[in-house]
């Protein structure tokens, strides 16, 4: 089953690779998980699989990317669904988009019109995973969002 989501990921990881290919950018397939936060009473915080959202509900995505060959580094990059708006990464280190992948930066950095952006504006997200983090192979990438 893991190995099925992987390949059929493998295309979309291809389709987000093609551009960087010619400079031996590896082969990374993707894969995510989404989950909702719930707090139950006595046992605190809890991370469920999503079965159904409310609005002001926390989701976690968790996204694992597995390199299938090359060297080098690479890029993940997740357009956010227009139902959630984007709270923040686990390492912080994102970049975010707010017009749809166009320009990128630190949320606190862009700016619409005369304003700061906020977390609602965001678009898109990416993490650029180094060379070195490349060479272990594997990793996860966990960001969360507010379902609105």
């Amino acid at each position: 089953m893991l190995l099925r989501r992987i390949l059929t990921r493998l295309g979309l990881a291809l389709a987000l690779a093609a551009p960087a290919a010619a400079i031996a950018t590896p082969l990374i397939a993707l894969d995510s998980a989404v989950f909702v936060e719930r707090v139950q009473p006595g046992k605190g915080r809890l991370l469920q699989p999503v079965s159904s959202l409310r609005r002001g509900d926390r989701v976690v995505y968790v996204v694992s990317w597995y390199k299938m060959g090359g060297q080098g580094a690479f890029t993940v990059t997740n357009p956010l669904p227009r139902s959630v708006y984007f709270q923040g990464s686990a390492d912080g280190t994102e970049e975010v988009s707010i017009d749809g992948g166009k320009h990128w930066g630190k949320l606190d950095m862009l700016r619409i019109g005369a304003r700061i952006a906020t977390p609602e504006d965001v678009t898109h997200v990416r993490w650029h995973i180094s060379a070195g983090e490349a060479a272990r192979g594997s990793g996860e990438i966990t960001y969360s969002a507010i379902v609105r």
